[in-house]
C-alpha cells in the first residue's frame, strides 16, 4: 500500500454549544488540514497520484471555509462547528473528487497547535 498526503490550511472562526446550551464565544484558528490518499498500485507515473491534482481539490473545498465565521456554511447550520465534523465535512467533499483506485484513508484538522481532530473510513 502507497499512501501520500497533502497540507494546506484555511483561517476560520467557530462558537461551538457547551454542554449546559450556551455558547462558546466566537474565535477564530488559522486551522490546518492535511488529507492522506493510499493506493495499492502506482499510476503509469510511478505516484499514488498527482499531488497538484489532490491540493487543488482539497483547496477547493478549504476556500468557502477561509476567512469566514463557519456557521454561515449550510452544513454548519445543521451540524456543531467542530473540528470532528469539520474534518467529516471535508473528507466528504473530497473522497469522490479522486481518482479511480485511490482511497481516501483520512482528514485531520488542527485548530491549534496540540488540538486535532481526525477522520477516515
Amino acid at each position: 500500500m502507497f499512501t501520500i498526503s497533502i497540507e494546506t490550511h484555511f483561517r476560520a472562526s467557530h462558537q461551538l454549544i457547551l454542554p449546559d446550551g450556551s455558547k462558546e464565544h466566537p474565535h477564530r484558528h488559522d486551522w490546518e488540514v492535511v488529507a492522506k490518499v493510499s493506493s495499492d498500485k502506482l499510476d503509469n507515473t510511478g505516484c499514488v497520484m498527482d499531488f497538484r491534482r489532490l491540493r487543488k481539490s482539497l483547496d477547493e473545498i478549504v476556500a468557502k471555509f477561509d476567512n469566514v465565521q463557519l456557521d454561515s456554511i449550510d452544513y454548519f447550520q445543521k451540524n456543531s462547528q467542530s473540528a470532528e465534523n469539520t474534518a467529516k465535512y471535508i473528507f466528504d467533499k473530497l473522497e469522490p473528487k479522486l481518482p479511480q483506485g485511490v482511497k481516501l484513508r483520512s482528514i485531520k484538522v488542527i485548530e491549534e497547535p496540540g488540538c486535532s481532530a481526525k477522520f477516515g473510513k
